[in-house]
């Protein structure tokens, strides 16, 4: 029995350490309950949904909210999302509720619905851009109206058993929590009005949760080395290898070999880590007082285009940034005095969508960093970064001693174009002599 708790306390404690993320400490899905107005039997509120997370987003197809009434309530009407099912309206007559079920589940309208059924925020699939890569777009709202509720503050139970799916697993809700009301300006912008209720819902992220296995794996290279590390054999599991699919395969040819599957089960690229994406970095060139980083991510999902992805590193140079050429790049500071975390992502409508598995399906940039005197070094894979994540999730590196490591005759601080040169001209003046 002891061993029993033990166990359970220890899955228990891991899974909410999982949830908490070092590099977005601060980082959660908030649903805000705003009720704007009482009904005869109830109550229209507001329902908002904020993305806090700065480099984590959801995906199409979807966020899918979900919750268990206190009481006997049911939604009469809903403007900008819906519920998936009515379930059992029988005892109504005339007037027909939108759905009766006791734990209903909602998802957002698609783009492009008729305008009387639009909300403000609404109808964008389901999708949730981060916050840290583009704020405007982290928000989704809907109304509903609500019955057989209370119609005072007093009387108004909250809802309990707040589920998020986005588009799967991996977020835990916690209970809502009645907080100061909402201020809104109304639509001339001259006067304030105040929500008659507000309650809040805050959910977290594991990756622990989502999946057992990580979803991406990091490869390095070097020009001072001809050593490539490849990502770890089996890095993301390897249940998928017996489905994977050989790049030269004729069953590529297929048509709707790249829709996606209700349940999301992957399509492989046959590789030895069975990864869906791989984030290869590659240290370039080296320069008198900068040096130069090329970075690559491939998609291996035949049945995955991966929208708004974003890509997170942790290096200690990426405090001294001074250019990336084809991505969008922002500065994540998690901690006031620790500037080691940049964040990559596509530049819109160019890049902003890595393709499946093929001949699109990759996407690279490189990145022009300064040198800091005082700690750059090309010795015991200094110039390697510490964590990456791609779309949120932790990738899977290499072990440390497996680094392309520095050769000893190598000089620090000569640049290999440089070097380059150098070699050439004595081979030149070696032929004429």
């Amino acid at each position: 029995m002891k061993f029993f708790i033990s166990v359970l306390f220890l899955f228990v404690l891991f899974s909410y350490a999982a949830a908490y993320d070092p590099l977005d400490p601060n980082g959660n899905v908030t649903i805000k309950w705003d009720i704007v107005s009482w009904t005869p039997d109830g109550y229209v509120a507001v329902v908002t949904m904020n993305n806090f997370q700065m480099y984590r987003h959801i995906m199409s197809p979807g966020w899918t909210l979900g919750w268990t009434w206190a009481k006997k309530e049911v939604i009469w009407s809903m403007v900008g999302a819906q519920t998936t099912e009515q379930g059992d309206c029988s005892k109504f007559k005339g007037n027909i509720p939108h759905c009766c079920k006791k734990t209903p589940t909602v998802v957002d309208l698609l783009p492009g619905v008729p305008y009387n059924q639009q909300f403000t925020n609404c109808c964008k699939g389901g999708v949730l851009a981060a916050w840290g890569q583009d704020p405007q777009s982290a928000v989704s709202a809907f109304q509903i109206s609500v019955g057989l509720a209370g119609t005072s503050n007093k009387t108004v139970k909250l809802p309990k058993n707040f589920t998020l799916l986005g588009p799967g697993p991996g977020y835990t809700c916690g209970p809502a929590k009645v907080v100061p009301s909402t201020t809104f300006l109304t639509p001339d912008r001259r006067r304030k009005t105040q929500a008659l209720m507000t309650w809040n819902v805050t959910c977290t992220y594991s990756q622990f949760l989502a999946r057992k296995n990580p979803n991406c794996c990091v490869s390095f290279s070097s020009f001072y080395n001809e050593t490539i590390t490849p990502c770890p054999t089996c890095a993301c599991g390897c249940q998928n290898k017996n489905n994977c699919v050989k790049s030269d395969s004729k069953f590529l040819k297929m048509v709707g070999l790249n829709t996606p599957r209700k349940d999301n089960a992957p399509l492989l690229q046959c590789t030895h880590h069975m990864c869906p994406v791989r984030v290869h970095w590659h240290v370039k060139l080296n320069y008198k007082e900068y040096w130069r980083v090329k970075v690559s991510i491939t998609n291996f999902n035949y049945r995955m285009n991966y929208t708004l992805w974003s890509l997170v590193v942790q290096h200690p140079n990426l405090n001294n940034v001074t250019q990336v050429f084809s991505f969008d790049y922002k500065p994540l500071v998690p901690y006031e005095s620790i500037n080691d975390t940049g964040m990559f992502y596509g530049m819109k409508y160019y890049n902003d969508l890595l393709m499946e598995a093929g001949p699109l399906g990759n996407v690279q940039s490189e990145v022009l960093l300064r040198k800091d005197k005082d700690t750059f070094t090309f010795k015991q894979g200094w110039a390697f970064p510490r964590k990456v994540y791609f779309n949120g999730d932790e990738c899977m590196l290499p072990p440390p001693d497996t680094y392309p490591f520095l050769p000893n005759s190598a000089h620090q601080h000569l640049s290999f174009t440089s070097f380059t040169f150098i070699a050439a001209m004595f081979f030149l003046f070696v032929t004429l002599w």
